[in-house]
């Protein structure tokens, strides 16, 4: 570590949520809409900016759900589901899905995933097909992990991501 750093660190840890957020709101996220639901009736959506690679054998990835989404339960309760990874292009598509819309799909196009049928979105970058493997509860927010039964890249392009409190899209 570097001394100069270390030397400068407070030795409390006194702060509140706002600060928490500011501060790590320097750390860019990518952004998924994780979608299960294999009718008109059952589909639901969730827009997560904290996905992550877990394990390469077996092929796992994880994202963190907040406790008060309405949209997690029927995602973990459905237990099979599709993450979209949005490109630069597809704000709209994360605003959509981190609303309270009573539809979040309506006006987008998507077709059934191969092994879950969860809606894969139209012009996605890239897309994980997979199931429930374990549920962690952490402070707020539940640690999702899933293991990845099938995945392909959509497109080419730069993707979408959240820094400091709002959208960017990252050229490639």
């Amino acid at each position: 570590m570097d001394e100069s750093l270390e030397d400068d660190a407070p030795t409390t840890g006194a702060f509140d949520s706002a600060r928490f957020r500011q501060v790590l709101g320097h750390f860019p996220t990518g952004v998924t809409v994780i979608t299960a639901g294999t009718s008109r009736d059952d589909r639901v959506g969730l827009a997560i900016g904290s996905f992550f690679s877990v394990s390469l054998e077996p092929p796992l990835v994880g994202f963190c759900a907040g406790h008060g989404s309405s949209s997690w339960p029927r995602i973990r309760e459905a237990g099979r589901f599709c993450v979209n990874v949005l490109a630069g292009d597809q704000e709209d598509v994360s605003r959509a899905f981190a609303s309270k819309l009573p539809d979040k799909f309506d006006g987008l196009g998507f077709k059934p995933a191969p092994f879950s049928g969860a809606p894969l979105l139209e012009g996605v970058l890239a897309w994980m097909d997979c199931e429930l493997d374990a549920v962690h509860a952490a402070g707020d927010h539940d640690v999702v992990v899933a293991r990845v039964h099938d995945l392909s890249v959509g497109r080419e392009g730069g993707p979408l991501v959240f820094f400091r409190g709002g959208y960017a899209e990252l050229d490639r």
